[in-house]
């Protein structure tokens, strides 16, 4: 069977199952949800202990930083993430994930030419392009007076 890219695709189309949109979209923000209240509950609680709002907010980043590696090490996290999908993507627990993910997948290459060279292959260009945009921004800031 001879087919061109564009038949191939309308083929695809026609045969894949629809994707429930609905269901998956109230999955994620059940999911991002829940993981915000736990950071929020957490961060109340080193309220409760006495800190500051400040280094309580920073103290449950900590927190949450740590039980999303040991769930991704754990393999818990993947399988929180098939269930919720996108809701996994909350900011600080899915950059977490991704450092921490291919770290373990190419652990088996060394220490540091599997695990320390591998470990923000995905990160690594939300950290390059995040660090290059707040350099930009706060040079824009500066200039304009702002800062």
């Amino acid at each position: 069977m001879d087919m061109s890219p564009q038949e191939y695709q309308n083929y695809v189309k026609r045969i894949a199952p629809g994707s429930p949109v609905g269901k998956n979209s109230l999955l994620a923000f059940v999911t991002g949800g829940a993981i915000c209240a736990l950071g929020q509950w957490i961060q109340n609680g080193f309220l409760g202990l006495g800190m500051e709002k400040t280094d309580a907010g920073t103290a449950a980043s900590i927190c949450l930083v740590a039980l999303s590696a040991l769930a991704t090490g754990l393999g818990l996290y993947v399988r929180l993430a098939r269930f919720a999908g996108a809701g996994t993507l909350v900011p600080i627990t899915g950059f977490a994930n991704a450092v921490a993910s291919p770290a373990l997948d190419f652990k088996s290459e060394g220490l540091v030419t599997g695990t320390a060279v591998k470990m923000f292959t995905v990160a690594g260009p939300v950290i390059a392009f995040g660090t290059a945009a707040s350099v930009l921004y706060g040079a824009a800031l500066m200039l304009l007076g702002g800062g």
